[in-house]
């Protein structure tokens, strides 16, 4: 019979290169809750760029005799070697793969794996922000780089480069604990130092961070505004406009800096889908405004009911009836997949494009008549039409006062009667009575003739 093979114990402090599969996990370790699955990408990440930069401390494995098996326990580094197993099945590595390991057989297991996981500090945030900053402008890598080295996703790289390029002032101030992190994610809305600095003189007391983000984002138009809505993101930014982007909450596709060039896009936009509605429609003008101008001064013409022809009647049934066999299909779903709900809004359209044909204009008030295309709150366009024609009119008569002007004056009148009634006595005059005498005057060439009471003398 054959001697039993015993491995020889190794002196405490030695350093061996350990076969991934000869390590085991420690019962003795303290950390009792696993790793997260995202703890160990990030382990396996970072080994993979840069390889263990700490070794594994480890203690034999021995049997019910005190001999060693040949295994080892490993007491610090559990994540790493968790993090090998995942290269492993990635075959990324072989499970042969040598790890560097540390033998420690003087210290308490228990005690040192527990010292590992409390006696150290955490880096500070805002050093970590600086540093992936540092990475991206010295080493030239991207975020998808930097997120591969380091296990996490672009986007928190992305946020990390973000706040490590906010104003140095404003870092100071998260430094000295004058800031919380959520206020500092607020700032980095913008990269402009200037504004950052200026939008922190400003605060008051309320310094939340919506707040924060409202005051820098004041003078733009967040991409849910109708405007933005009704031109499209892409046309903008193809036009030369530029987004601000939060990284940090749902911004809901951002804010556009640029509002003059908005207004241009918008203004063109609703330009082009007027000329459309009336070379469509004919009517004899249409024009395009932002808001419904409820102070037009026209008369209002309504459309009246008419009947269907007998092929929109035909497309309405048939459209309603897929609707309705749809709405039965998934009548019972709590929440409907994307292709089904756009499928609903397809039919809606349609339905809706059907029934508006039951509503028609009179051919004269279409040809005398004209539309006003305005922007709906949704980002559509809507169509106000039936406003009386807008059509050359004659001149205005003039004034009453105008007119007045040319009529004599009351006073005017009485003299031009008097002088009538004394040029009629010049030339036949009255015969005189004792009661009754004249008194001729003269003022320039012209005499007059007054009556003067005898008894009044």
């Amino acid at each position: 019979m054959s001697a039993k093979h015993v491995e020889a114990i190794p002196e405490s402090g030695t350093e061996m290169f350990i076969p991934l599969s000869k390590l085991k996990k420690s019962p003795k370790n303290a950390r009792k809750t696993p790793h997260s699955e995202a703890a160990i990408e990030a382990y396996a990440a970072s080994i993979a760029a840069k390889g263990i930069l700490q070794n594994l401390v480890i203690e034999p494995e021995l049997d019910g005799e005190g001999a060693a098996t040949g295994f080892y326990f490993v007491t610090i580094g559990e994540g790493r070697r968790l993090a090998q197993l995942l290269r492993v099945k990635r075959k990324e590595i072989k499970k042969t793969e040598p790890i560097r390991c540390i033998i420690d057989t003087a210290n308490d297991p228990h005690e040192i794996s527990l010292d590992e996981n409390v006696t150290r500090e955490n880096m500070h945030p805002a050093d970590q922000f600086k540093a992936f900053k540092k990475l991206a402008e010295e080493r030239g890598f991207g975020a998808e780089e930097i997120a591969a080295r380091f296990g996490v996703t672009p986007h928190v790289v992305r946020q990390r480069l973000r706040l490590g390029a906010l104003s140095p002032k404003l870092m100071q101030v998260y430094r000295d604990g004058d800031l919380t992190l959520e206020q500092l994610m607020a700032f980095a809305i913008t990269d402009d130092h200037v504004r950052q600095e200026g939008v922190y003189e400003r605060l008051s007391y309320n310094r939340d961070a919506s707040t924060i983000r409202r005051m820098l984002t004041e003078t733009h138009v967040a991409a849910t505004d109708r405007r933005a809505r009704f031109v499209g993101m892409e046309a903008y930014t193809e036009a030369g406009g530029s987004i601000l982007r939060d990284l940090f909450t749902e911004d809901r596709g951002g804010y556009l800096e640029d509002v003059a060039l908005l207004d241009l896009l918008v203004t063109a936009k609703l330009g082009r889908e007027a000329d459309a509605v009336r070379a469509a429609e004919g009517w004899k003008w249409t024009e395009a405004q932002l808001d419904f101008p409820h102070a037009h001064g026209m008369r209002r013409t309504y459309p009246h009911q008419v009947e269907l022809s007998a092929e929109d009647q035909a497309a309405l049934t048939t459209v309603q009836t897929a609707f309705e066999r749809l709405t039965e299909e998934h009548q019972g779903a709590e929440e409907l997949a994307d292709d089904v709900d756009a499928r609903f809004g397809e039919l809606e359209a349609e339905i809706d494009r059907l029934e508006a044909k039951r509503q028609a204009y009179d051919p004269d008030d279409v040809v005398r008549g004209g539309a006003f295309v305005i922007l709906n709150h949704d980002g559509t366009f809507g169509l106000s039409a039936g406003s009386s024609a807008r059509q050359t009119r004659s001149p205005r008569p003039k004034p009453r006062r105008e007119a007045m002007r040319r009529r004599p004056t009351r006073a005017a009148r009485q003299t031009a009667q008097r002088r009538r009634v004394m040029m009629e006595k010049k030339s036949f005059p009255r015969k005189r009575t004792t009661t009754d005498r004249y008194l001729t005057f003269s003022f320039g060439s012209s005499p007059h003739i007054a009556p003067w009471d005898c008894a009044s003398i």
